[in-house]
């Protein structure tokens, strides 16, 4: 079978609209435990907040999630993938899937706008020059970059350079974007327009599951939230 089509077979257990759907799940990293008995279900076009202090287990779930770190027990389904049984094969099929947005950016800073996307799109298997430019255009028109495509990144302040990154995210049409405290490094204008950024993306239909610390965020642009305590997830 083929590894970008062999999905899970235990069809029963999954909501009809689930995009992520955990069940009682443990999260280890480096043979710690960081989380137990995490139970949680993201509906396609759900925009969540995942929130706790730093170092209480946000990215660690992300990790997850994204078949970064092992799923040893309980029930995990991502966007049709099974994390409990997915092969090394199979993770950037999966992976496809997800758009991840990090808080450090991660652009190559040798490369304008449109060569941080076509790296991406080249390494993901896109070869149609149309369509690269095609895609290019929608996905820096979505963010609110039209006509920033030949900038370096060193020319784009910080909120650009955040909205290149989720650009970059939606090239290969994702089910989820996961993003890992995408303003951390924004002042407080800024993050805000990374939040309409991100809710227009679920408006769309794309989940969003987003970690962050900061609770002002959620008090201004209320969501679903989900709150990490004491190594539990929980619903606040």
């Amino acid at each position: 079978m083929n590894p970008e089509t062999e999905v899970m077979e235990d069809t029963q257990k999954i909501k009809s609209n689930a995009i992520i759907q955990l069940e009682k799940i443990s999260v280890f990293q480096n043979n710690v435990l960081i989380l137990a008995n995490v139970s949680l279900c993201i509906e396609r076009g759900e925009f969540v907040y995942l929130i706790g202090p730093t170092g209480s287990g946000k990215s660690s779930l992300l990790k997850l999630i994204y078949a970064d770190l092992p799923s040893l027990d309980g029930f995990a389904q991502v966007a049709g993938y099974d994390l409990r049984t997915i092969k090394r094969k199979q993770v950037p099929y999966l992976r496809r899937k997800l758009g991840i947005v990090f808080q450090d950016f991660q652009l190559l800073t040798d490369r304008t706008v449109d060569e941080n996307l076509l790296f991406v799109m080249k390494a993901t298997g896109w070869n149609s020059k149309i369509d690269i430019k095609q895609r290019s255009l929608e996905v820096l028109e979505m963010v609110g970059l039209s006509g920033k495509g030949n900038k370096m990144p060193n020319q784009l302040s910080g909120g650009e350079q955040q909205r290149v990154v989720i650009a970059r995210a939606l090239i290969n049409h994702p089910e989820v974007i996961l993003a890992d405290e995408p303003t951390g490094n924004l002042d407080p204008n800024t993050s805000e327009d990374i939040i309409n950024v991100l809710l227009n993306i679920s408006n769309t239909g794309t989940a969003v599951l987003m970690a962050t610390h900061d609770y002002s965020l959620f008090r201004r642009f209320p969501a679903r939230t989900l709150r990490i305590e004491e190594g539990l997830l929980l619903e606040k």
